[in-house]
């Protein structure tokens, strides 16, 4: 079993322990100070928490090792979800938590997600796919009930097509997910308009 480092983070939004929590998982070959960014433009009632990858990766981080883009090796993605679930129950053990991936970070996000729906208030995947044959669920029904926001580019070309569309069908058809789902005409970025989609998903009650 590999041993990881002790979670790196940086915290921005609401200090009150009791605020929701939202979790910010980076891209891979990023780290947490860039997708700590967004919390500037997210409700400020929340508490922000990005996490760094405890994977070294081409001068940052990743959430697991790779066998082709946007497809997990089944035991790495195992053991950094139990590494990441570790800091989580110590720290956050009792508190609402939302996830919001960003490639990579969305892989991972749905890895945590489908492994364990009922203990997240809802999750974000944007702009990259759900961890299929990487050892987690994904039957129908899966994700009955939970909050689910789903964001792609029309021109996205980092994230295989077929994945994209594997992760949009099973979150409309199958999952049983409460879905939004957006898809605006840009490519393996998020946009201004997927970060207003973000916005008002996280400000719902």
């Amino acid at each position: 079993m590999t041993t990881f480092a002790v979670p790196v983070l940086t915290h921005r939004g609401a200090t009150d322990p009791d605020a929701p929590l939202v979790v910010l998982l980076h891209g891979r070959g990023s780290d947490e100070e860039q997708i700590a960014t967004l919390a500037g433009h997210l409700p400020r009632r929340l508490a922000y928490a990005a996490v760094r990858a405890p994977i070294a990766e081409g001068g940052g981080f990743a959430w697991f090792a790779n066998r082709g883009i946007g497809r997990p090796v089944a035991e790495s993605l195992a053991e950094t979800m139990a590494w990441f679930r570790r800091w989580l129950d110590a720290e956050h053990g009792a508190r609402q938590v939302l996830l919001v991936g960003f490639s990579g970070g969305a892989a991972f996000a749905g890895g945590l997600l489908l492994a364990d729906p009922q203990r997240w208030a809802g999750a974000a995947v944007l702009l990259g796919t759900l961890p299929f044959d990487a050892g987690v669920p994904v039957e129908d029904g899966r994700l009955a009930g939970v909050p689910v926001l789903v964001a792609q580019g029309a021109a996205d070309t980092v994230i295989p097509r077929e994945l994209l569309d594997r992760t949009w069908s099973y979150l409309h058809d199958s999952s049983g997910a409460a879905l939004t789902a957006h898809r605006d005409p840009g490519g393996h970025g998020i946009s201004a308009d997927t970060l207003a989609v973000l916005d008002g998903w996280l400000a719902a009650p």
